[in-house]
């Protein structure tokens, strides 16, 4: 509906070959995933420090999001609670919230308070393995093993892929396996990476929309 309805309201050429898709961080991954995915919907990405090796970016993350929900009461659903009852939210409770979403979409539990059940013990922060890899299938270095996934990534006009070499989610290492696979599949594709950490890297954008405007014009 949102494209119909922008290709309708404004001077834009339609049709898949004319549409690309651009995001940073998890906006990044769901760029990418939008690729892997719905090529038949986008003709180029452009995926900047885009989440993937979930076992680097987001395995750490779990002990610290423990402590907080330890901290308050009734676990999950008392911190969602609390949150919605606050005039703000800091900033290590929006990055505990992102947790949680992250668990939410990966790896949802009708069951659960809010859906969410944590892929970890709660006593001793051990990975439950059969939650975990349900997050692990939402991975784009290894959803990449998939054959349709490489055939739709094959198809694009456009694949743009950067990060900071200072990420500090270490976002790099997993830009760095996919680019190799993509590599190796001769999947055509541009990688590049920046003196950079993760934050308030939006003139990156100089590089890429470029590049997009060239793949979809």
């Amino acid at each position: 509906d949102m494209i119909q309805a922008l290709e309708y309201e404004f001077r834009v050429k339609s049709g898949r070959d004319h549409r690309a898709v651009i995001g940073k961080s998890s906006g990044g991954y769901g760029a990418i995933v939008h690729g892997m995915r719905r090529a038949d919907t986008w003709a180029a990405i452009a995926c900047h420090s885009g989440d993937m090796d979930f076992e680097l970016c987001y395995r750490s993350e779990f002990p610290a999001l423990l402590r907080t929900l330890t901290g308050g009461e009734n676990g999950i659903g008392g911190f969602v609670e609390r949150l919605r009852e606050s005039r703000g939210v800091s900033g290590g409770d929006f990055h505990q919230l992102m947790m949680l979403a992250m668990a939410a979409s990966y790896d949802p539990d009708p069951q659960a308070p809010y859906g969410i059940r944590l892929p970890v013990t709660e006593d001793t922060c051990e990975l439950i393995p059969e939650r975990w890899q349900n997050w692990l299938a939402w991975d784009p270095v290894r959803m990449l093993d998939s054959p349709e996934v490489q055939h739709n990534l094959k198809s694009l006009k456009g694949l743009f892929i950067d990060c900071g070499f200072r990420d500090q989610y270490n976002l790099v290492y997993g830009a760095r396996q996919l680019n190799r696979k993509l590599q190796l599949l001769g999947i055509d594709h541009r990688y590049e990476e920046f003196p950079d950490n993760h934050s308030g890297i939006d003139y990156r954008m100089d590089v890429s929309l470029p590049f997009i405007y060239a793949a979809i014009q």
